[in-house]
């Protein structure tokens, strides 16, 4: 039965009987439906390196916007996701949501047999992947309706955790399929590599053939039977999405919103970007905070019929201090898990892919390429594979002790791991030799990495101490929006510095952000006075 009517999974004897085996398989169509939202949504941080050892006619600054344009169109679409579940229930809105990110995957893979393509069609198709960035607010909204309170840590910690290995998966997986026609005379010609290149097993050599187009084709091996196990087998819960009004009907509303937020992203965008793309007259720090009450507001006022009354009702989580407080506790730890994600094949390349030497006679560094370089593909995927692993062990550990423990531990962690990593950074752009730093470097990230993922579960099970049954998915989609915008905000910031020949500032910048953010969990959630002691 698609939809259910009857739901109560805190009565121990309907868990037991009903609910478990019902939450389980939505829980595990959830979880590799999630995986390809991350996956497709992260994409350009790999495909446009190689598209640069390519020789695409695109300048690095050129490329570096298709990663801005994704990660800012993903967080913005998780704004509306948030809503989907009660509006369009939870079998509708996965099933959809799987389904539609089979446009940029197709589109992309397509884009990439030629490398006469515009920029413009590369830059639309990265827009359209960040509907795998808005895929998550309504997979964790679903996902928290399932499980009893005293499973949520762990359950929100799977689905996300796991979800989260879409990022380790396509660092692994395209460098992977590029190298091989996998795809025969359908996935078109190879192209032979202006530059050296490389994958998990180490480098690949300039001139070697190159199937770049499988990054986008790969894809539809797995989305197309999840789109078919979404709608057969996962669920509606009644209680939760009271007003579906039927599939199609469903289907519009979902649409509907996420064309009001491509609406605002696109302009947001268009007002953001340097020209030839855009007009650049807002800095990140006023276009961020317009494009989300821009949505926000035409989300409210041109919804109609019963989705204005769902969305009215689910606007109050606004009206509760603990909604903020924990979005600037989620941007602590997922913000800095995707923001990461993004910049680090960047960091990677820039940093120890160049010798940097000081001319006394210029009295400026000057960074030529290093015959030493790291691999950026060989290494780029430990850190986030880390924190993808150890995210549901965060959430098992938060039901046992309580989540702002937990959450008070990482942040002490981050702190130090933030700062140390800044000075790493710095040690090694002004070096003639700075592999001989990537050690430190890595694994610092990989603790940095580590941390966010125990702090991603700690938060979850916080917010569903905190909040009803009916305010925690919302809570969940609404804080996640806006942690998303680290994918964004991460590589402009760290990219800013290390073009500025100060790279440690953007990590002695975030260890300042993790210290204020001790401070609030402790304030709001730790002390003996605060108004929700968690523990």
């Amino acid at each position: 039965m698609t939809d259910i009517k009857n739901w109560d999974v805190e009565d121990t004897t309907f868990w037991e009987s009903t609910g478990k085996k019902i939450a389980n398989r939505n829980l595990w169509i959830s979880i590799p439906s999630l995986l390809m939202g991350f996956a497709i949504w992260l994409m350009w941080g790999i495909i446009t390196v190689q598209m640069s050892n390519l020789g695409f006619p695109f300048k690095d600054e050129e490329l570096f916007t298709l990663t801005a344009i994704a990660g800012l169109a993903g967080a913005t679409l998780r704004i509306p996701a948030s809503f989907f579940i009660r509006l369009a229930g939870g079998r509708n809105t996965i099933f959809l949501t799987t389904a539609l990110l089979m446009i940029p995957a197709i589109g992309t893979g397509f884009a990439l047999q030629n490398k006469e393509t515009p920029l413009l069609t590369f830059q639309i198709l990265a827009f359209l992947s960040g509907i795998g960035g808005g895929n998550f607010a309504c997979s964790m909204s679903n996902i928290s309706t399932f499980f009893p309170k005293r499973l949520q840590g762990t359950a929100l910690g799977l689905n996300a955790g796991l979800g989260n290995f879409g990022v380790t998966t396509m660092q692994i997986l395209i460098p992977l399929v590029m190298t091989m026609g996998v795809f025969g005379a359908l996935g078109g010609d190879s192209m032979p590599l202006m530059k050296d290149s490389g994958w998990i097993l180490g480098k690949i050599l300039a001139g070697t053939e190159t199937w770049v187009q499988n990054a986008g084709f790969v894809w539809l091996v797995f989305l197309i039977p999840l789109a078919f196990f979404g709608f057969f087998g996962m669920n509606n819960l009644l209680p939760i999405s009271p007003a579906i009004g039927g599939t199609l009907a469903a289907f519009v509303k979902i649409l509907w919103l996420y064309g009001l937020a491509f609406l605002t992203t696109a302009v947001g965008l268009y007002l953001y970007l340097p020209a030839p793309t855009g007009l650049g007259l807002l800095n990140m720090w006023v276009a961020l905070p317009l494009i989300i009450v821009a949505t926000l507001g035409i989300m409210k006022v041109t919804a109609f019929g019963e989705m204005k009354v769902g969305i009215n009702k689910q606007f109050a989580i606004f009206s509760n201090k603990h909604t903020w407080s924990m979005t600037v506790l989620y941007v602590l730890t997922f913000g800095s898990f995707i923001g990461f994600s993004m910049a680090l094949p960047l960091a990677i390349k820039v940093i120890f892919g160049n010798t940097h030497v000081f001319d006394a006679a210029t009295q400026a560094w000057v960074h030529a390429k290093n015959p030493n370089a790291i691999s950026v593909f060989t290494y780029a995927w430990i850190g986030p594979f880390v924190g993808a692993l150890i995210r549901p062990v965060g959430g098992w550990i938060s039901d046992k002790v309580g989540g702002s423990i937990v959450t008070q531990v990482i942040s002490v962690v981050m702190v130090g791991a933030s700062a140390y990593a800044g000075y790493i950074m710095m040690q090694a752009y002004q070096s003639a030799t700075p592999e001989i730093y990537f050690q430190p470097f890595l694994w610092t990230f990989v603790l940095l990495f580590a941390a966010t993922g125990l702090g991603n579960g700690s938060t979850f099970r916080t917010v569903g101490v905190i909040f009803d049954r009916l305010q925690a998915g919302p809570v969940l989609g609404w804080t996640s929006a806006v942690a998303a915008y680290g994918s964004f905000i991460a590589p402009v910031v760290i990219g800013a510095q290390v073009k500025a020949g100060t790279p440690e500032n953007a990590m002695y910048g975030f260890a300042i952000f993790y210290a204020l953010c001790l401070i609030l969990n402790w304030w709001f959630y730790l002390r003996s006075g605060s108004d929700i002691k968690n523990p």
